[in-house]
């Protein structure tokens, strides 16, 4: 493993349209997603994670575009489907695939969804579960096997 980067911030929605919540640290259930979060019931969808990076050149704070997990340092979206990442001592995510902004990203900011275009953050689903906090860092992982 090599040191990618650092979770700068973890959020979870509780519930449909519902303001994300900061937290210092979030629970990480293998197949399901982040204990508490609104989409933490399997599939495709169980994380969002974003590069803090491409919220500064937009203007936009952490947590605003619905991410789960802000980072810093990675650059995920040059990262292909399948990576793994190891987040904190012990929670692996697999990113299962870029996330498209939807039109409700224009309520955030008329014209966000265009400007996200090709950089909302990436999907990822908990292969091995953990507690996340906001300082951890966040590795690549070769050769995972759960």
């Amino acid at each position: 493993m090599t040191p990618a980067g650092t979770v700068v911030a973890a959020q979870l929605c509780p519930g449909h349209r519902l303001a994300m919540v900061a937290r210092a640290e979030v629970r990480a259930v293998a197949g399901l997603g982040l204990e508490g979060d609104f989409h933490a019931r399997g599939g495709r969808r169980q994380v969002l994670l974003i590069d803090l990076e491409i919220l500064e050149a937009l203007g936009l704070k952490p947590g605003q575009v619905k991410e789960n997990l802000t980072v810093r340092g990675i650059g995920l979206q040059g990262l292909p489907t399948g990576t793994h990442l190891q987040v904190g001592p012990e929670a692996v995510l697999e990113l299962t695939g870029p996330c498209t902004p939807c039109s409700r990203m224009d309520e955030i900011r008329p014209g966000l969804q265009a400007e996200l275009a090709g950089r909302r953050g990436i999907l990822a689903r908990v292969v091995r579960g953990g507690t996340i906090r906001v300082g951890d860092p966040v590795r690549l992982v070769a050769d995972f096997t759960p």
